[in-house]
């Protein structure tokens, strides 16, 4: 089936959902709700919103109180356990409140549910879940909605409605969307990994990499200019090895710069970079760049070049602070900001400190920092010579310790400059103040009311705080 075909099947299931959701609203005398909970990362939070804008699409109305709304669609993470563990407290106190309500609809989708051991889970554990669908067939939720509202409609008891498909080459082109913020969105370039990390799920439950034609791509971008949109993030879990597989002769960097030709957009950021798959080509496309913002999120995991082998990253230490020089060097001013492992099977307080000597070197601007977590199904689940959770705190606070005192001293380095900040939102802690981001990805908090939001305002950094800047206007 073409995508063209996919679309309007697609078209015509919201269509007649939007039937079925008008004859529920008017029997229940208003409108039906929806609330979607988004556990992960960037990619599923985009997913979030073609899920969102699908239910609206159908005629359902977002409600902010989870608790209260009519349909409830959980968008899952599955990356570390503990990710797993959250979500599952989650559901079960969502099943008391359906026992109060036996009309709410509950659905889960995402990472988790494309994991077969937890779906089992869910089906067995919680079965007061109405729906359950996996990453690869996103859109072919509207038919999905339209089997559950039909059931609910009629009070047909059935089974739990669900669909996974193990992978899919299939990209389905626009689907509604409801986008978080209108000055900014993301945009995905690409789908899945072909990388097979040791201690890594995603390959499984996202399938192989799969890149959208750039044409595709462009058209999205420049509908989102028109629609006012400032800063547009392309998403991949590898986005350097962007254009395999496609019939055109593209790379990424090629991508960068049709994206920079493109009216209306003023900044450009892309998640995520695979340290084997950065180029010359890129770093040079950057640095030329007036709208590619000054930061690369440049995942190193160990610093050890023994645990990198072993977690099959395809680099080493060397070759990865080499990169990392060259990037410095190449892009002045540009933040650098890593996520990192400790705990690994096998792992030592040498090891560590081979992580902590990168972290030196490179001088991080910010890290994500985690203790490994068990995945069933990668090869790193059935290793020998498990770390010790006391073991694994211990050199966890070593190496959080280093990250916070280089991101400080990076993130000071600019204090008493004056730079370019995209307003985000209103400061939660104080209504006086707004919020927003420097090209760097820094935070800024500075004085300024609503009408500034979306906007990209000069802005003088006075103090810096650690992690965070307070400024006011230039």
């Amino acid at each position: 089936m073409s995508n063209e075909e996919e679309e309007k099947i697609l078209l015509e299931s919201i269509d007649s959902c939007r039937l079925l959701v008008k004859e529920r609203s008017r029997l229940l005398g208003r409108s039906l709700t929806y609330h979607v909970t988004t556990f992960g990362c960037q990619m599923n939070a985009k997913d979030s919103e073609k899920l969102s804008g699908i239910l609206e699409a159908a005629g359902f109305e977002r409600e902010e109180d989870e608790l209260a709304a009519d349909f409830v669609l959980y968008n899952t993470c599955t990356i570390r356990d503990n990710a797993n563990q959250k979500f599952f407290g989650h559901l079960g106190s969502i099943g008391a409140v359906k026992k109060k309500n036996p009309d709410m609809m509950i659905g889960v989708c995402g990472c988790l549910s494309q994991e077969r051991s937890a779906r089992e889970k869910i089906t067995q554990s919680y079965p007061f879940v109405d729906l359950i669908f996996g990453t690869h067939n996103l859109f072919d939720f509207p038919q999905l909605l339209y089997k559950l509202l039909t059931r609910q409609v009629t009070k047909g008891k059935g089974h739990l409605i669900s669909e996974f498909w193990d992978d899919t080459d299939r990209i389905v082109e626009n689907i509604p969307s409801r986008r978080n913020y209108k000055f900014k969105s993301g945009v995905n370039i690409m789908f899945g990994c072909n990388n097979f990390c040791s201690y890594c799920i995603v390959p499984y439950v996202r399938g192989r990499e799969k890149s959208r034609a750039s044409s595709d791509i462009i058209d999205e971008i420049k509908r989102l200019a028109d629609d006012g949109v400032k800063e547009v993030m392309l998403l991949g879990q590898n986005v350097n090895s962007y254009g395999r597989g496609l019939s055109e002769d593209i790379n990424f960097a090629r991508l960068l710069e049709k994206v920079e030709e493109v009216s209306g957009i003023s900044r450009i950021r892309f998640m995520t970079s695979h340290p084997k798959d950065l180029s010359d080509d890129l770093i040079d496309v950057m640095a030329a760049s007036k709208k590619i913002c000054r930061h690369i999120h440049l995942p190193l995991q160990s610093g050890s070049s023994r645990i990198l082998e072993s977690m099959n990253r395809q680099y080493t230490k060397e070759s990865y602070l080499s990169l990392a020089a060259k990037i410095r060097e190449r892009i002045p001013g540009i933040a650098l900001t890593t996520d990192i492992i400790v705990g690994y099977p096998g792992e030592t307080d040498a090891d560590v400190d081979d992580t902590i000597d990168v972290i030196e070197k490179v001088q991080f601007d910010g890290a994500f920092t985690f203790i490994y977590s068990e995945r069933t199904g990668t090869r790193a689940a059935s290793m020998p010579d498990k770390v010790s959770a006391k073991e694994a705190a211990r050199n966890f606070e070593r190496v959080l310790a280093k990250v916070q005192e280089t991101s400080q001293k990076r993130a000071k380095l600019i204090e008493g400059m004056t730079g370019d900040v995209l307003v985000e939102d209103i400061n939660r802690q104080d209504s006086s103040l707004v919020t927003g981001r420097l090209s760097n990805n820094l935070n800024v908090h500075f004085p300024g009311d609503a009408s500034l939001i979306g906007q990209i305002v000069r802005v003088h950094l006075s103090e810096c705080r650690g992690f965070y800047y307070i400024g006011e206007r230039a």
